[in-house]
């Protein structure tokens, strides 16, 4: 999540002003952040490849729009093109299988960037190399220099397919969502949908995986809109991704859901989904299930408190094996003077990779013998159409 608030406004001033006019303030106040940091990081790199205004896109809004992921072979990542053709017998997954679900938010204004992801990204791999089961990771608020940190990991290039080796498919300038599918799990498509309605250029991108008898497993990454909003647009979005999910057999969502206002506790079953933390018996708003503010600033947290901003949503064939947070006081790596910087700029009590806990959440797919092939077997099956049977 990105913290801005009105309570970041004199209360002499805010208290003065229409509440619409103390939102707009707010949302300057973001801009003005958000810019800056862009400025700070195109300074420190000029060839960077951020830009600071918009680029032209050939995507449209409330559309899928298809794009290539990545392979690592011959000491390059080679792009590789979808079609949403079926793929070729036998490369699909068992009829019966476990995976895992990682979703984390590694906040992109901190500064020291490059240490803090080197830190998060050992981590991730202490977690996932300790099953043998396929792990999916999904993150959030990636940065140009996080990709090309991903892309130098080593024991990605052994073991994982990426969905972006550049920001180019992102809206924003400064950060997006990514994902890393295992190679064990199969790709027949990826796509990306930018949100009708956001004011700070949100998506949610997909990846679908081939199941045996045409059947389709699709994995999603999102991060809904920050902050407050009037009216919210919140809703909306987890519509439009719910709608994704729901047209494949399977549907796994995860991602930074900014759930902030009352309203958010609800939307995932408002839209035909279950929540991984609840499901597995987790109680809502019990501090167990908080996922921001521990390795928030001293300042934020006092202020806010702690949240369940991150959640991993599911529909459909999958079954929820369990849940749980990952990623608690997990250090920056770098020098002890970076390491001090940071505590001392953001008032923490130790130099964090995030100000986010990941949630991780692992599930049984199972095809039984009575489930009929999916009609034409999945042929040229189009994202945003239902698969016949689902």
């Amino acid at each position: 999540m990105i913290r801005v608030h009105n309570s970041q406004l004199p209360s002499h001033v805010a208290n003065g002003l229409h509440p619409l006019i103390v939102r707009q303030l707010t949302s300057l106040d973001y801009m003005f952040r958000f810019f800056r940091h862009l400025t700070r990081q195109k300074t420190a790199n000029p060839r960077s490849k951020i830009q600071m205004f918009p680029a032209i896109h050939t995507w449209r809004r409330g559309e899928p729009a298809r794009q290539e992921y990545f392979t690592f072979k011959d000491g390059l990542w080679h792009p590789v093109e979808v079609q949403g053709s079926t793929i070729p017998p036998g490369s699909e997954t068992p009829a019966s299988f476990q995976f895992s679900v990682l979703s984390w938010n590694i906040d992109f204004m901190r500064p020291h960037g490059d240490a803090r992801m080197t830190g998060a990204l050992q981590h991730l791999h202490s977690l996932t190399s300790r099953h043998a089961q396929p792990s999916v990771i999904m993150l959030n608020e990636m940065t140009e220099g996080d990709l090309k940190l991903i892309k130098s990991a080593d024991w990605v290039r052994e073991h994982y397919n990426i969905t972006d080796a550049s920001p180019g498919h992102w809206e924003s300038p400064g950060y997006g969502t990514t994902m890393l599918v295992p190679r064990a799990l199969p790709i027949k498509d990826v796509f990306r949908m930018h949100y009708e309605r956001t004011a700070m250029q949100r998506d949610a991108l997909c990846v679908d995986v081939p199941l045996p008898r045409g059947r389709t497993l699709r994995l999603c990454t999102t991060h809904l809109e920050s902050l407050k909003a009037r009216p919210p647009l919140r809703p909306a979005q987890l519509a439009a991704a719910a709608r994704l999910l729901r047209e494949a057999h399977a549907g796994v969502l995860g991602g930074d859901l900014n759930a902030i206002e009352p309203f958010d506790r609800t939307l995932h079953a408002e839209n035909g989904l279950r929540d991984a933390y609840l499901d597995s018996g987790g109680v809502e708003g019990a501090e167990e299930g908080m996922t921001w503010g521990q390795m928030a600033g001293r300042r934020e947290r006092d202020r806010f408190g702690l949240s369940r901003m991150d959640k991993i949503l599911f529909c459909g064939g999958v079954r929820l094996l369990g849940f749980e947070r990952f990623g608690m006081d997990v250090l920056m790596e770098g020098t002890e003077e970076e390491r001090q910087e940071l505590m001392d700029q953001w008032a923490m009590e130790k130099p964090w990779v995030t100000d986010h806990l990941g949630v991780k959440a692992e599930f049984h797919i199972e095809l039984a013998d009575k489930d009929e092939p999916a009609e034409e077997d999945g042929v040229g099956q189009e994202p945003g159409q239902p698969e016949a049977g689902s």
